[in-house]
């Protein structure tokens, strides 16, 4: 289920700065949540596992299942829409998983998730939305009912918390220029092939033609490649959302869709 994967130079130095003992592992199928079996398998390159659950009061009854099983004591590790490089510190030591549908995707831009992974390993910052909102998610909730169903409540929820360690990694990215430039020139690289989506973002919103959560994720990516978002995310590229966080993030949902109505 699980073998070592061979880092590249920049990669391995990438690990050696944010995540000295972190382990990185192919996979051999795509998953978020473990059974009980499998995670033993990964209880042989790791010493422990203490899986990670939340209180019930935590998930709005209505939110996906996905997320109640998060919370839940089930071990879990990435979750839908969360791409094809998951990490988790729920392992010691802690683990980056690469998944196999990343499979004939580039090297470069492979690399460089799982370098993204690594530096987010070292980040003192929470796993999932669901940490980083903590009981201020039912507000959450609650301020965008009525305009967004729980599945673009969620889709949201990421798309913001996204943004908030976009806000932190991208420093550590810029500083790779000169230093470990495959991985820059990918960062950099992403971040122009996202320009050109943005463009029209906020008026695609408007009419109707883009949702309002769809467009938040493709907005709160370009924070971590140094990319300015549209409105009404670039209030989330800020210092203030960096420094404030959750109460700031839900602030912003309960003006920005107000003001949509």
């Amino acid at each position: 289920m699980f073998e070592e994967r061979a880092l590249d130079g920049e990669v391995d130095r990438v690990r050696e700065r944010h995540a000295p003992d972190a382990v990185v592992l192919d996979c051999q199928r795509d998953f978020e949540t473990l059974d009980p079996a499998v995670a033993e398998d990964l209880l042989l390159l790791t010493e422990d596992l203490d899986p990670l659950s939340y209180p019930d009061g935590w998930v709005p009854a209505d939110a996906p299942e996905e997320l109640h099983r998060f919370a839940g004591s089930d071990f879990t590790v990435g979750m839908p829409g969360d791409g094809g490089v998951a990490w988790t510190r729920q392992t010691d030591p802690a683990v980056v998983l690469v998944k196999p549908r990343l499979a004939g995707s580039p090297d470069d831009f492979v690399d460089f998730l799982i370098a993204e992974a690594l530096v987010q390993v070292g980040l003192d910052l929470p796993e999932h939305f669901l940490g980083f909102f903590a009981d201020r998610y039912p507000d959450f909730s609650r301020a965008v009912a009525g305009r967004l169903n729980p599945a673009d409540t969620y889709q949201l929820a990421a798309a913001v918390f996204d943004a908030y360690v976009g806000l932190h990694s991208r420093e550590v990215f810029a500083d790779w220029d000169g230093d470990l430039p495959r991985l820059f020139d990918a960062w950099h690289d992403a971040g122009e092939r996202l320009e050109p989506r943005l463009g029209d973002l906020s008026q695609e919103i408007a009419l109707g033609q883009t949702d309002f959560a769809a467009a938040a994720e493709l907005a709160c990516s370009a924070i971590k490649h140094a990319v300015e978002p549209p409105a009404p995310f670039a209030a989330l590229d800020t210092s203030a959302y960096r420094e404030y966080g959750a109460e700031y993030a839900l602030r912003w949902a309960e003006k920005t869709l107000d003001a949509s109505d």
